[in-house]
């Protein structure tokens, strides 16, 4: 989830669990309001300072054991104490900022466990990333939602029943979210059974602009299909020209159950040339690709280049392939020259490769 958002829900919640009365000694609701959006929008992603470290370090990394509750103490005690020596200059209130701290870092973990990127909420126990996926990475009616609520807090100083309200309210949107995942989920279900999909996997990925947005996935082996469906249009959209601002560029392709469009995508591509699977497939294979292999939910072929005596299979998750949107992320692949030994890469947006390793 983005920061923003992180940080209006750690001050709502902030002002929502302040005690009525404040003790002699202890942090104002001020200092409580501060501690707490920092704890929730900012610390736990610091762990952006992997990237400096190897291009691959986000990966390994990011939501790693700073999103971790194993972890959580430790960083609950030792951010407490740091914040109330450099920020409220005494050192006896710790336990008050480590608990606002413990508070917010759980907050944070659990708005990105809400998405579909995944978080390792047991590092370095295990890297097993979880995610319930009701809520887009950036959900613009959530945000609203905590703007809102948090503003009508302000404005009632000494209650907490405002607060407390939003954060309820807060609670029941994403819950209808989570309804709706599960009529997206059938709604896949019963593509799968109509297509005789055996053995089929069927997942819904929440999308951008509106909860009533999904992206309904059916996996099955080495490939895909998929459909862009919302559950609020009665009627397809028109197809946006070349004049087409950002929001209707990226809202056009989702469309009522009724209409839904199915692409089929595969791990190793459709085509039938035997010997350029064969070359995708190992590529695929190959132990130095073994970060995608674990990064990747919906890992499908984005395409194979060769130029001037190389070869690259390329290779993208389907979580981070946004309709309408022409720069994907987290796009990576394996290349070699001349039947030498394949190396990790990764495309950027300017269809440039990086080496990783």
């Amino acid at each position: 989830m983005d920061n923003l958002t992180h940080a209006l829900s750690g001050a709502l919640l902030a002002k929502a669990v302040a005690p009525d009365r404040i003790r002699p000694g202890s942090p104002g609701y001020g200092q409580r309001m501060l501690a707490a959006v920092v704890a929730t929008g900012v610390v736990p992603d610091l762990d952006f300072v992997a990237t400096w470290i190897s291009p691959l370090s986000y990966l390994f990394h990011h939501r790693g054991v700073s999103h971790s509750l194993v972890m959580l103490p430790l960083w609950a005690v030792l951010l407490g104490a740091l914040w109330s020596w450099l920020h409220a200059h005494n050192l006896r209130l710790w336990r008050d900022y480590a608990g606002i701290f413990a508070m917010g870092i759980a907050l944070h973990i659990t708005g990105d466990v809400i998405t579909s990127y995944g978080t390792q909420v047991f590092a370095p126990i295990t890297n097993v990333r979880y995610s319930l996926s009701t809520t887009f990475i950036i959900d613009l009616w959530l945000m609203g939602l905590l703007v809102a609520g948090l503003a009508i807090a302000l404005s009632v100083r000494h209650s907490r029943v405002p607060a407390v309200i939003a954060c309820i309210a807060v609670v029941c949107y994403i819950g209808f979210q989570a309804m709706l995942r599960e009529r997206a989920l059938e709604f896949g279900a019963a593509h799968a059974r109509e297509a005789g999909l055996q053995d089929a996997r069927v997942r819904a990925l929440p999308s951008p602009l509106s909860p009533y947005n999904w992206v309904v996935v059916v996996q099955q082996s080495d490939k895909l299909r998929y459909a862009y469906v919302s559950f609020w249009r009665d009627e397809a959209p028109p197809i946006p020209d070349e004049q087409a601002g950002f929001f209707e560029r990226v809202g056009a392709p989702y469309r009522p159950p009724a209409a839904a469009q199915w692409s089929a995508r595969a791990l190793f591509s459709n085509d039938e040339n035997a010997a350029e699977r064969a070359l995708i497939e190992e590529a695929w294979r190959e132990p130095a690709f073994g970060f995608f292999r674990w990064f990747a939910d919906y890992p499908m072929f984005y395409r194979l280049d060769r130029e001037a005596g190389h070869v690259c299979a390329w290779f993208e998750d389907l979580r981070f392939v946004t309709p309408g949107r022409e720069q994907v992320p987290f796009r990576y692949g394996m290349c070699r020259h001349a039947g030498g030994v394949w190396q990790a890469n990764r495309l950027q947006g300017d269809g440039s490769r990086v080496h990783v390793y």
